[in-house]
């Protein structure tokens, strides 16, 4: 993976609203992997945050989440990431 590619693996694992199975459409990358990746690539007190923030969380896990809940990001996300990935169509 490229360091843009890891960046936007671990933006989208620090969105509330990006399942892990969005990772896995974009990326390949089973929650496994994410978590593994996130291990290497965060200090451990973010990483311990981070596990704290995902674990159990309904809008990580797409068979979870409530109806209501219709798309991967929050609203302001374009307007934020610089990151190319996030913007193509």
């Amino acid at each position: 993976m490229t360091d843009q590619e890891i960046d936007r693996v671990i933006e989208m694992a620090w969105e509330d609203r990006t399942p892990f199975d969005a990772i896995k459409n974009q990326f390949a990358m089973t929650e496994p992997a994410v978590i593994a990746l996130m291990r290497a690539q965060l200090k451990r007190s973010s990483f311990k945050l981070w596990r704290a923030r995902v674990s159990g969380r309904k809008t990580k896990h797409s068979a979870m989440r409530g109806e209501d809940v219709n798309r991967f990001k929050c609203n302001l996300q374009r307007a934020i990431s610089n990151n190319k990935i996030s913007k193509s169509r």
